[in-house]
């Protein structure tokens, strides 16, 4: 890891211990096991997208590239209106210091909806994955660029063992390839590279077509109009995590209406290897 990624896991390590050594794993634990039930991720997503397209929509206050995007900011509000404009799921930033994000966003949003949730931060320690359920997600990111094989299988079989969804988080083959010994069917293709936070929906194009046909999509970042989606369906998603485009709208459900208007169909996918690796 290099650049801004690095920087974040940096941080993270710190909040880790803070976290640590203000709750014991076995009070977390407590907390995640008494949380409300988990809303089925996957499930919401793959029912979706069987006849449309799937849409998790982000609720994100700002970002390091792109710093505040939204100052009138009430997640309650923004999850009402996501629902309303028919998302599947949620996905919500926790992290403060680089996205001014907030735990409490998490909770206030989850409470306002019926939908699935996703925390979305930097996923390190088991503790937060007992802290996220604690919080009422429903499903956590993994990102490999983060992660070496085994944190993130102890990672992803922690979550399973909280009833919570996994989704895996690429951007370049190698890291499709590692991604694809873990369990979780959720594949997100970031077109974003996190480390020095440049996109390019090429990347997606070229990518998806090599995952296995037993893995669920989901093209990320820098989707902005209904022809980036038709882009990326065609290149075999038909799942979407979007945040910036949605949270700069005035009117936030109308513009996820529209984002999501006229689905493209499906392009048949044959099953091929994955993208050859540099070792």
């Amino acid at each position: 890891m290099t650049d801004i990624l690095a920087k974040i896991i940096a941080g993270k390590r710190d909040e880790v211990a803070s976290l640590t050594r203000t709750s014991s794993m076995a009070d977390l634990d407590r907390a995640a096991k008494a949380a409300s039930p988990v809303r089925g991720f996957t499930a919401a997503l793959a029912a979706a997208s069987a006849g449309g397209y799937g849409l998790i929509a982000e609720l994100k206050k700002a970002s390091p590239s792109k710093g505040l995007i939204r100052a009138d900011f009430t997640p309650e509000d923004l999850a009402a209106a996501y629902e309303a404009g028919g998302a599947t799921c949620l996905s919500v930033l926790t992290d403060g210091p680089w996205f001014q994000g907030a735990p409490e966003f998490l909770v206030a949003a989850r409470a306002a909806v019926r939908l699935p949730v996703l925390r979305k931060d930097f996923i390190i320690n088991v503790a937060q994955i007992a802290e996220s359920r604690a919080l009422g997600a429903d499903c956590i990111l993994l990102i490999m660029a983060a992660l070496d094989d085994a944190r993130a299988a102890e990672l992803e079989a922690c979550a399973h063992d909280y009833g919570m969804d996994v989704l895996i988080e690429v951007h370049d083959a190698a890291e499709l390839e590692r991604a694809c010994r873990l369990k979780s069917p959720l594949m997100g293709i970031n077109n974003r590279n996190l480390k020095t936070m440049d996109i390019s929906l090429d990347v997606g194009a070229a990518m998806l077509p090599h995952l296995p046909d037993d893995r669920i999509a989901i093209a990320e970042s820098g989707l902005f109009a209904p022809a980036d989606l038709a882009r990326m369906a065609q290149s075999g998603a038909r799942c979407f995590l979007i945040g910036e485009s949605l949270m700069r709208a005035d009117d936030v459900a109308t513009a996820t209406r529209a984002i999501l208007a006229n689905p493209v169909a499906a392009k048949v996918k044959s099953s091929t290897a994955l993208i050859p690796s540099d070792k």
